[in-house]
């Protein structure tokens, strides 16, 4: 008799040939969406993933002479202690953090304002018409509107201050003054972005029962007892993902922007986690605090977007799912 060894293989059921079936064929139905979502992922994996990698510079005194894979001199949390004793470190930090809130604040509240007023529009043509015009300068980037903010806010040449001195008022250094390079930042920043966001609440405006205000109306609600009664409310679950969204970016306060409208002489104001990492890392070539700087932030915009989340599903019932 022939001697057997382990266990008995056991019979596929026809259940299971069926179920390989069915799976290789939704694969198969499917395969055209996933080579689709390939370049995007192939991107986001190379410039998102992959520079993980380099996140050990924080912890190191790294001297690019040796090599990425060299023999670097560990030096623990140094750096992340020598960053927080750096008194530009916790001026950018606090500037990072107001320009965001704000950011966040008024893109928000002002899209969603705008949106609400857009829907009133009856004529098609004239709301599809101011749609496009707001929708526009979120496609241009901020190396273009910098540079056309620049000569649009020039204190000797530019088109507000000529308007203020035709008013009587004194020319104002919108780019150069501490005291208006924060506001300039942001009220540009809600000019470029808001369209998108005013796009996004519409979709969830037009999305909303119309028999709902019908009711209202019936009940003899106005026109803004039926904003603040459905209007609003249809839009909340559109309003608390784009919140949650935009508090992960917490401490992301627009590099590009900042990047190309500061100067020296908007550093007390306007200086942000971003640049001062730009200028520590790649002018002054101290690149372990300044991976260290980006480590720090990253965690902080972590735990930012877990709390937020966690905020949206506890009060809300929000579920990614």
């Amino acid at each position: 008799m022939k001697a057997t060894y382990g266990r008995k293989r056991r019979a596929r059921s026809p259940a299971f040939f069926w179920r390989t079936h069915v799976q290789y064929s939704r694969f198969r139905r499917e395969l055209p969406l996933h080579m689709m979502l390939a370049p995007g992922v192939l991107l986001a994996l190379l410039f998102y993933y992959l520079p993980m990698g380099g996140l050990f510079i924080a912890f190191q005194h790294f001297i690019p002479a040796k090599g990425f894979f060299g023999r670097q001199e560990w030096v623990g949390l140094d750096n992340f202690v020598y960053i927080f004793q750096d008194p530009y470190a916790f001026r950018a930090l606090q500037n990072t953090i107001a320009i965001a809130f704000f950011k966040i604040v008024t893109g928000i509240v002002v899209p969603v304002f705008f949106a609400i007023l857009l829907n009133e529009i009856v004529s098609p043509v004239l709301k599809k018409g101011i749609q496009t015009a707001i929708y526009l300068p979120y496609f241009i980037s901020w190396v273009i509107l910098g540079g056309v903010l620049v000569d649009l806010l020039s204190p000797s040449s530019g088109v507000v201050n000529s308007a203020l001195r035709i008013l009587g008022a004194k020319p104002i250094f919108f780019l150069g003054d501490n005291a208006w390079f924060r506001p300039t930042l942001i009220v540009s920043n809600v000019w470029k972005e808001f369209g998108f966001g005013t796009v996004v609440y519409l979709a969830s405006i037009t999305s909303i029962d119309p028999g709902l205000y019908e009711s209202a109306k019936i009940d003899g609600a106005n026109r803004w007892q039926q904003v603040w009664n459905v209007t609003l409310p249809g839009m909340r679950m559109i309003i608390v993902l784009m919140t949650v969204l935009a508090l992960g970016n917490v401490l992301n306060a627009g590099f590009d922007q900042v990047f190309n409208l500061y100067s020296p002489q908007v550093y007390q104001s306007g200086d942000i986690l971003d640049t001062f990492v730009y200028r520590l890392g790649l002018q002054q070539s101290q690149y372990g605090p300044a991976t260290a700087v980006g480590l720090f932030k990253s965690l902080v915009s972590l735990l930012f977007i877990s709390v937020s989340y966690f905020v949206a599903y506890r009060c809300f019932d929000y579920r990614i799912f």
